[in-house]
């Protein structure tokens, strides 16, 4: 690993100019909820107005706009924010911090040798964070959605991010509060799922309670999808799309059979070991 990049520095000042706090990690709590709990010291908890996946129109526009630059001031600092995407409770950071990429190894109990996606603002974004191989309007059929996208890298991401793989999975979640975020954030957010590693995913912000002292802002979006369907827990579905002509279903997903559909009516036949 190189040197971490600087991001502790102005992690202080940034979350005072905010009103964000910086104390030290609370412990974890146990026993079942009997309403929902308060963040942990040193974790804020902002709650998003309305639906939470859907931009909030005045009056509530104020406080999708507080959780935004909240949310934007903490990354910058080099924090891991937990955040609402399309399918499931996530954790992000800046994917150019390599301090803050290490955190969230430690907060999940991940092993490094497995990947974290970047999440991204844009269609037109992807251009610059990988080589892409695909018509864009293939991208544009899948994009937003909830699909991961695994292209061969460019040399704009950080070295630290994923350094055993010459690949990289992209995200950009059919999420308002998500877009917004990485299009104001201004660069790559590293985006995994809120939990511990091989444990079930989150679909509330309850459900990721033991990580709440490791996180320093908490963005709650109201349940994602149907806590009762099995379906709602498998994320996104994750496709290769580094060889030319061709596509590999890394992981079915919970949208496996539209993302299939799509990719067929582009010509891209499945490539061998496909889960299809």
């Amino acid at each position: 690993m190189s040197p971490a990049r600087p991001c502790r520095g102005l992690r202080a000042a940034v979350a005072a100019s905010m009103g964000l706090s910086e104390g030290p990690a609370g412990s974890a709590r146990s026993g079942r909820l009997l309403r929902p709990p308060s963040p942990a010291p040193g974790a804020r908890l902002l709650r998003l107005p309305g639906s939470g996946a859907v931009r909030a129109a005045n009056p509530e526009r104020g406080g999708w706009t507080e959780a935004l630059r909240a949310a934007v001031a903490e990354l910058r600092a080099g924090a891991v924010v937990a955040v609402p995407t399309d399918t499931l409770y996530g954790l992000a950071c800046s994917a150019s911090c390599s301090e803050a990429l290490g955190a969230v190894y430690r907060v999940k109990g991940r092993s490094e040798t497995k990947p974290l996606a970047v999440c991204l603002g844009r269609v037109a974004d992807v251009y610059r964070y990988c080589h892409v191989k695909v018509p864009e309007g293939l991208l544009k059929d899948l994009l937003p959605g909830p699909v991961t996208l695994v292209m061969e890298r460019s040399e704009e991401l950080n070295k630290d991010l994923n350094p055993f793989t010459p690949l990289v999975g992209i995200r950009i979640p059919d999420h308002a509060f998500m877009q917004d975020l990485a299009q104001v954030f201004g660069g790559p957010l590293a985006l995994t799922s809120a939990n511990l590693s091989s444990q079930s995913s989150s679909l509330n912000v309850e459900e990721f309670q033991d990580l709440w002292p490791h996180l320093s802002l908490i963005i709650d979006g109201g349940p994602v999808g149907d806590s009762q369907s099995p379906e709602c827990r498998l994320g996104s579905t994750v496709v290769d799309l580094s060889v030319p002509g061709k596509f590999g279903i890394i992981r079915p997903g919970c949208a496996l059979e539209s993302t299939s559909a799509i990719l067929q009516e582009y010509g891209l036949l499945p490539s061998h070991g496909s889960c299809l």
